[in-house]
């Protein structure tokens, strides 16, 4: 895996060549599976030599699950660890409220004797990984063909809602983490404010994530359902019950035709343009939108491109702006797994 010239990240490492060849596990951890993989750095790129997936909730520490990696691997003085999670990180250590786990990476370099250590936030992770993909990784939205010279935004809905964003300083793209995806939905329409009661009264507090992640796109669901009594047929409630809701809903839309669903992804394609406006705007985004997640990859196939454009540049003073924005869907996954190790790797000389 070698940098791409179209992301030219922040990365003062990677003309040192004390960072060739060093050995890295990175780790990707999320509510339903952790990811870990074992990395050899190699000019300015990395080589993935192995990767697997464990159950999270099968266990109760990271420490237990990159125990069982290291064993199962039979891996020996590993020079470096990195991490991404989801949730804020500070100061080296993390609170995920979805892994109940308390991190610190001070902890594990210690325990486990790594001479280096580095906890990113996992979509400031996955902004690294962006620079691996390849081009053919992108599938435009719309472009002029080129991500412009300028800050880029990252909107990624799968378990939670991830919101991150690259600095461009003149001459590199710096990642950075935001909790933008717990910042308060807003609605516009009279049916939106129906929504935003029916969330009000579960959640309190409704924010974007209660409206575009994998519980976000099951609320549309059902409001849909239950407030505004669109029919759901006798098959589909037991086909929806189980793990993989999205996949389920997907495939009743766009092979069965199931009106229900194919409005609920609608009604989620609109709001994730919207929020994709409101990000861009906080961020001065003009150099790109970047649209991951393990949503996004599963409907790409559905996405009307033309109409997520015209609902995405929708503004009061700044559609100028807007409408001149390259929007691309990533179709790669793992990268907060390998962008976590890119840091590692040649973030520091």
């Amino acid at each position: 895996m070698i940098l791409n010239p179209k992301f030219p990240l922040y990365l003062p490492g990677v003309e040192n060549s004390n960072n060739d060849n060093v050995s890295i596990i990175g780790a990707s951890l999320r509510e339903d599976i952790t990811i870990l993989g074992y990395f050899v750095s190699s000019n300015g790129g990395l080589e993935i030599k192995i990767q697997n997936e464990y159950s999270t909730k099968d266990y109760s520490s990271f420490s237990d699950i990159l125990r069982k990696f290291i064993q199962d691997n039979k891996l020996d003085n590993v020079k470096r660890l990195a991490m991404a999670v989801p949730g804020p990180v500070i100061d080296g250590k993390s609170s995920p409220a979805r892994l109940g786990w308390d991190l610190s990476i001070e902890e594990y370099t210690r325990d486990f004797g790594f001479e280096k250590g580095d906890m990113l936030n996992d979509l400031e992770a996955s902004a690294y990984g962006m620079g691996l993909l390849a081009d053919d990784d992108l599938d435009p939205i719309y472009t002029s063909g080129h991500l412009e010279k300028g800050n880029v935004a990252i909107l990624a809905p799968g378990n939670g809602l991830g919101e991150a964003g690259y600095f461009f300083d003149g001459k590199y793209l710096r990642p950075f983490a935001t909790e933008g995806g717990h910042s308060e939905f807003s609605p516009r329409t009279n049916v939106e404010v129906e929504f935003y009661q029916f969330l009000n009264n579960i959640y309190g507090i409704v924010s974007w994530e209660n409206v575009l992640s994998k519980t976000g796109l099951f609320n549309i669901y059902r409001f849909l359902r239950d407030v505004k009594r669109h029919p759901e047929p006798e098959w589909l409630a037991e086909r929806l019950a189980g793990p993989n809701f999205v996949q389920e809903l997907y495939k009743a839309a766009v092979e069965e035709e199931v009106l229900i669903c194919r409005i609920a992804l609608d009604t989620f394609l609109e709001f994730l343009a919207r929020e994709a406006n409101n990000l861009t705007l906080k961020l001065k985004a003009t150099g790109g939108l970047l649209i991951s997640g393990d949503i996004p990859q599963t409907i790409r196939e559905y996405i009307d491109k033309g109409k997520f454009y015209d609902k995405f540049k929708i503004s009061d003073k700044m559609e100028e702006l807007l409408k001149n924005t390259p929007i691309y869907l990533v179709k790669q996954n793992h990268t907060a797994l390998k962008g976590a190790a890119l840091y590692t790797a040649y973030y520091q000389n």
